[in-house]
């Protein structure tokens, strides 16, 4: 099973998959299990419920508020412009794992 949930939610789903596919890859070379999932942001009544971490892409970054106010107990943030226009996977990994530990 795995440790945690990390959801991203972009404008349709389709460009932070392949974010998803490389920060599976960084988790992998890691040794982390962690399931990790991208959806369209009209589908975060359905999914975020069942993320640890939520991180959006810059190209919906101005829902970040509104976000954090209908998910309160979640951790959730943006992912850098530059994080998410090089497709850093393991970066953006480590940014939801700084997320994770915050209390």
């Amino acid at each position: 099973m795995a440790e945690k949930t990390i959801i991203l939610f972009c404008g349709a789903g389709m460009s932070t998959s392949l974010l998803v596919n490389k920060m599976k890859e960084a988790a992998a070379t890691q040794g982390k299990d962690y399931e990790i999932h991208a959806h369209a942001l009209s589908e975060e009544s359905k999914y975020a419920p069942t993320a640890d971490v939520i991180l959006i892409g810059p190209q919906v970054r101005f829902e970040l508020a509104n976000m954090q106010k209908r998910n309160p107990d979640k951790k959730i943030s943006d992912i850098p412009m530059r994080m998410y226009g090089t497709m850093d996977g393991k970066a953006t990994l480590a940014l939801a794992e700084k997320l994770m530990s915050e209390e």
